[in-house]
């Protein structure tokens, strides 16, 4: 097991203590944002370069080191940094795949870095794509003669694919491996489709240096972020070495270790239940009000008994006998975690009848009255709430239907003034199909309402360009201005009809259109001050009492967490300059098609009767270009309808296990505070 200390800057890391990571065979740090992360891993290469100018670096690809990257450049350009001596060898390419290709890693690293940076040509290599097959064993060795003609790789930067691969090294890689043509997952190859604009345009194989070379750079780093990489980071650090997750290998090498974001802790041990850690013996926990509700949850759920059922035994045999030290016993702790719960619910998300303003500190103090909080959203249907200016902001054009459907509609149903932003225009998820038949649709109702000839003419000219650009289209390549403008204006009719729908009305319905977004690519602009600008000039036109946002960072493309950090600096930038609509208004976040909010992080929980579940679906078909199915559905082939409704389910199924009412769906949010005193922010993206 790896024993060496840690050299990545320790700036914002969460440090624990030793007991927590008895169950981690090799040092994980984990970081508060992977912002912070990818500054501390670009700070560790820079003190390399600057001690070693000839060091050699082998660097990986993906959306996980962009972050670094960016970094190094700003190292360059603003601190002198050169790369003049360094040499680099990527980890892997796509085969086949021409160098230009805009999914080509070859043309991913000279974007994200070379083009920036005075490294030489001939210092930089990449494993050849377009090599004829007949020739790619003697490629791959003399790759590996290049590493070992250098000294070998003094860094080896890595990310982690969801089936554990480093590099193209797939299960069942020995670690003995030389660099090689491999055969890809299908898991690994659905996870690239959204690059290649579906899956039958990925390749099957690639080139990957292997697992000895990798094994045998000096320093070894990998890098992991999002909910999406919990699972198997937790295994590949905390199970056993084995072939069928090659990531487990690093678990032996001499000097390496894992830098991941919170997120991407959530399923280790000391994260996920920490009380386990240290056996029999009490675990030396500092235990909060939310550590304390996610441990009675926790031990609720593992004994599939109801809150107010759980006995003090029942906590001394499964190592909580610390939690009833800090806020038992057992009987006032239960009840005081299931009124927090039970607190959460409420039919009225604008705020409940006659009471203006949501401050409610219950999450956070467990010491709290245990008075009863009812709840009169169904014995007084006929009471409303005083009106609140409300925007629901979408990253997507249809996150706010799929996210937060249900609550939209019970917003408009009571009164308040809803606004829907939506952020991005979503026009890469479109089929080609839907293209040319919308603009098949403008060229026939040109024709059929006797449009002026010039006109039509014009509009034909367009449908003629779009077919055939289309036709004549190769796998992945990005779409024309027009086409990218027709998929944009599907998805904006699309979601007006769902706005419309769910009870917003026309003139309160927004599409900002950032242009971090428009680049006709998966990949995407990173946030600019121009989506910053947008975001606050639109706020302060409407001045909201109410926000929701999507708090989703399980994005696997990231536009949620970019979308969601412009509205976040929007807010903190107003309110250091005093605006005072800023420190009364209400963030609530919302959680986007991958999954929920955990229950202890819950504050707000709107219930849906089936009625309310069916008017929510029926939302979410109006977006008719993302069914059957839709462009991107990533791993889960579930359409988004069904995952919505199979998680409002889902939690709802939880609230009625843990002990209170039973319902058929809930959607669930937290808080994020502008003014953050006395309260800790589920996202905390160091603005």
């Amino acid at each position: 097991m790896h024993t060496s200390s840690p050299k990545i800057g320790r700036s914002d890391i969460l440090e624990v203590a030793p007991e927590f990571r008895v169950k981690e065979r090799l040092p994980v740090l984990v970081y508060r944002t992977p912002e912070d992360a990818s500054k501390a891993v670009a700070k560790r290469i820079a003190d390399l370069i600057r001690s070693k100018p000839t060091a050699v670096l082998g660097l990986a690809t993906g959306s996980t080191p962009t972050g670094v990257y960016e970094e190094l450049i700003r190292l360059h350009k603003e601190e002198g940094l050169s790369f003049a001596n360094v040499t680099t060898f990527n980890l892997d390419e796509y085969y086949p795949m021409e160098k230009a290709q805009i999914q080509s890693y070859h043309r991913f690293m000279h974007e994200s870095l070379f083009d920036h940076i005075d490294i030489a040509k001939e210092n930089v290599h990449i494993p050849d794509g377009m090599m004829p097959l007949e020739q790619t064993e003697t490629h791959c060795k003399e790759y590996d003669a290049a590493i070992q003609a250098v000294g070998g790789l003094d860094f080896q930067l890595l990310g982690i694919g969801k089936t554990g691969h480093i590099g193209f090294n797939e299960p069942g890689s020995q670690k003995n491996s030389k660099t090689r043509v491999v055969e890809l997952d299908r898991v690994t190859r659905i996870d690239a489709a959204s690059d290649f604009f579906g899956i039958e345009h990925v390749p099957h194989q690639a080139i990957t240096m292997g697992i000895s070379s990798i094994m045998s750079a000096k320093e070894v780093v990998m890098m992991a972020f999002s909910e999406s990489k919990s699972r198997v980071i937790a295994k590949m650090a905390e199970a056993e070495a084995t072939p069928s997750l090659p990531a487990s290998y690093l678990q032996s090498h001499t000097n390496a270790r894992v830098v991941i974001d919170e997120a991407a802790a959530s399923e280790l041990t000391r994260i996920k239940c920490p009380w386990t850690c240290t056996g029999n013996a009490p675990a030396p926990i500092k235990w909060t009000p939310v550590l304390a509700r996610k441990a009675v949850i926790w031990l609720s759920q593992l004994l599939n008994k109801p809150i107010l059922k759980l006995q003090a035994e029942d906590y001394d045999d499964n190592h909580l006998s610390g939690v009833l030290s800090a806020y038992g016993p057992a009987p006032n702790l239960n009840l005081r975690v299931f009124r927090h719960l039970q607190s959460t619910i409420t039919g009225w998300p604008g705020g409940r009848p006659n009471v203006t303003t949501q401050t409610s500190d219950a999450h956070t103090n467990l010491d709290q009255s245990t008075d009863a909080i009812t709840d009169p959203w169904i014995t007084a249907p006929t009471l409303l709430p005083p009106p609140k200016r409300i925007v629901v902001f979408s990253p997507h054009p249809d996150d706010d239907v799929i996210s937060m459907g249900g609550t939209l509609i019970r917003l408009c149903d009571q009164g308040h003034t809803v606004h829907v932003a939506y952020q991005t225009s979503g026009n890469i998820a479109v089929w080609d199909d839907d293209a040319k038949r919308f603009a098949n649709f403008a060229t026939q109702f040109a024709k059929a309402f006797k449009i002026d000839d010039a006109a039509i003419k014009k509009i034909s000219q367009i449908e003629n360009s779009v077919e055939d650009f289309i036709a004549n289209k190769s796998p992945a390549e990005v779409d024309s201005p027009a086409i990218q403008q027709i998929k944009g204006l599907i998805r904006q009719t699309e979601a007006r009809a769902a706005a419309r729908f769910s009870g917003v009305r026309a003139d309160r319905i927004h599409f900002l259109d950032l242009p971090f977004y428009e680049t006709g690519a998966v990949k995407k602009n990173p946030l600019g001050e121009d989506d910053i600008k947008i975001v606050t000039e639109f706020l302060e036109r409407i001045k909201p009492q109410q926000i929701y946002a999507a708090g989703d960072l399980s994005d696997p493309h990231g536009t949620h967490r970019v979308c969601l950090k412009a509205i976040l600096t929007a807010l903190t930038r107003m309110h250091a300059k005093g605006v005072e609509w800023v420190s009364e208004c209400v963030v609530w976040l919302y959680r986007g098609a991958w999954q929920e909010w955990e229950p202890e992080r819950i504050e707000m929980a709107v219930p849906m009767s089936p009625h309310e579940l069916t008017r929510k679906r029926l939302g979410i078909f109006k977006h008719q270009s993302q069914k059957d199915p839709p462009a991107f559905p990533g791993a889960d082939k579930r359409e988004f309808w069904v995952r919505a409704e199979d998680r409002n389910k889902a939690t709802a199924a939880m609230y009625d296990k843990l002990g209170l009412q039973e319902f058929e769906g809930l959607e669930a949010f937290v808080r994020w505070y502008v003014v953050d005193t006395n309260h800790t922010n589920p996202v905390d993206l160091r603005l």
